[in-house]
C-alpha cells in the first residue's frame, strides 16, 4: 500500500535524517498532527507511544515520489529498526490517521510508533515531551 509517511523527529525538514534520506525524494511535505499518541524523548531521537485517551504528536506528512517509494520505504524501515514480526524491533510501522494542518483533512499515513516493549518501558520510566513537538522540547 502506498501511503505518505508521518515524520516527527530526525526525518523532519531541517533535521539530519531528512537531508540524508528524504531530500529530493519527496513530492510534498506538509505539517500534520497525530492524535492518540504521546511523544517521548529517546537517545537522540523521539518515540511516539500510542495513548488512545490523549496526546498529540506534531510532525510532517511526507509524500514520496512514486519512483522512489519502494526503496525509500525499505530505507526508512532500516533506519527505524523495524522488521515485521521481530520482537526486537524498536518501532512498528502502523497505518494511522494524521490531520493535515493546512485544511484539517484526515489522511492515512505510515507512522513509526514505539514497539510494545519499548512503549511499556517509556510509559513507566520515560520522559514525555510536553506539547508533542520534538523541535521545541525543553
Amino acid at each position: 500500500m502506498t501511503l505518505p509517511f508521518f515524520v516527527y523527529g530526525t526525518l523532519r525538514p531541517g533535521e539530519v535524517n531528512h537531508d540524508l534520506l528524504l531530500r529530493g525524494r519527496t513530492r510534498s511535505e506538509v505539517p500534520g498532527r497525530l492524535s492518540g499518541a504521546v511523544l517521548y524523548e529517546g537517545p537522540g531521537y523521539p518515540y511516539a507511544v500510542e495513548e488512545p485517551d490523549g496526546g498529540v504528536v506534531c510532525g510532517e506528512l511526507v509524500t514520496a515520489h512514486p519512483e522512489t517509494y519502494a526503496e525509500l520505504l525499505a530505507e526508512l524501515d532500516r533506519l527505524e529498526d523495524y522488521v515485521p514480526g521481530d520482537p526486537r524491533s524498536l518501532y512498528e510501522r502502523d497505518e494511522r490517521k494524521v490531520v493535515r494542518e493546512v485544511d484539517g483533512a484526515a489522511v492515512r499515513a505510515w507512522v513509526y510508533v514505539a514497539a510494545p516493549a519499548v512503549a511499556a518501558r517509556l510509559r513507566t520510566r520515560g520522559r514525555p515531551i510536553a506539547g508533542g513537538d520534538w523541535r521545541v522540547r525543553g
